[in-house]
């Protein structure tokens, strides 16, 4: 499969009522695994990949590692691949714009592209998160380079806004400007737009309402079941962290139970 077709095979499978489950991979086993589960696409996780390379997660992990983990993955499966790109491993747009292109030679036809300041004056035990009119100019950064390099990469806005509010009960005060991110991103050349950490269905609704892209959420405690959130209107589900945590939870387990 070419990589324009790929790219979208890949956008065609974000379907409003009908979510895109994407169970995140960390290495080339990972997806060989998750592949071979049936799955229709297959992304990474930011904090899977660097902690299974030794990293803390926050692009500590040296971009060199991260396409070379990337290269494997797509070597050993033909399945539509989205890279969870942190804030693009730099602040300047022209800088963006270069690790795009480096990115897109891997044959990734997503990206993931927050907007939490990454090595920013923390907030507390925060990263700040960029203001709206840069990480907008950001974001068009990283349609530039898509564009540039002719792939119609599916580039998954994300805003950490409600995330980084662990109290559910002072989400609602967030919307407002989520949505207000979200309609800005769109604008800018977003293809999706992802709010980790929004678990309330009537937020999560209005979120779908407010907004043209198709809105992917993150699987945590609290969440609303995926029959649930189909009826809301979300066009995609990850899973972040949680399968590698798992995983590693298991191996532990066993090599206990060996070692008994």
């Amino acid at each position: 499969m070419t990589r324009i077709k790929k790219a979208k095979t890949f956008a065609a499978l974000h379907r409003r009522g009908d979510p895109l489950i994407l169970y995140n991979i960390w290495d080339a086993g990972s997806a060989a695994a998750v592949a071979g589960a049936g799955a229709k696409a297959l992304a990474t996780g930011s904090h899977s990949v660097a902690e299974a390379q030794g990293w803390p997660d926050g692009e500590h992990l040296p971009l060199d590692i991260l396409l070379a983990v990337v290269s494997r993955i797509t070597a050993i499966s033909d399945l539509p691949l989205s890279v969870d790109f942190e804030s693009g491993f730099a602040r300047e747009p022209e800088r963006i714009s270069a690790n795009v292109a480096r990115l897109l030679e891997t044959d990734a036809v997503g990206i993931n592209f927050e907007d939490q300041l990454i090595g920013g004056q923390p907030e507390g035990d925060l990263y700040p998160i960029y203001p709206l009119e840069e990480q907008v100019t950001r974001l068009r950064a990283v349609r530039a380079a898509a564009d540039a390099a002719g792939v119609p990469l599916f580039v998954n806005a994300r805003t950490d806004l409600v995330l980084r509010q662990g109290d559910i009960s002072q989400h609602p005060a967030l919307i407002g400007a989520v949505i207000e991110r979200g309609q800005a991103y769109a604008e800018a050349g977003a293809t999706g737009f992802f709010v980790p950490g929004l678990v309330t269905p009537d937020l999560i609704g209005r979120v779908v309402e407010a907004t043209s892209l198709p809105v992917n959420l993150m699987t945590k405690p609290g969440m609303p079941d995926t029959t649930t959130l189909a009826a809301l209107g979300v066009a995609r589900i990850s899973h972040g962290p949680f399968p590698y945590w798992r995983a590693m939870a298991q191996v532990r387990d066993w090599a206990a139970e060996a070692m008994e």
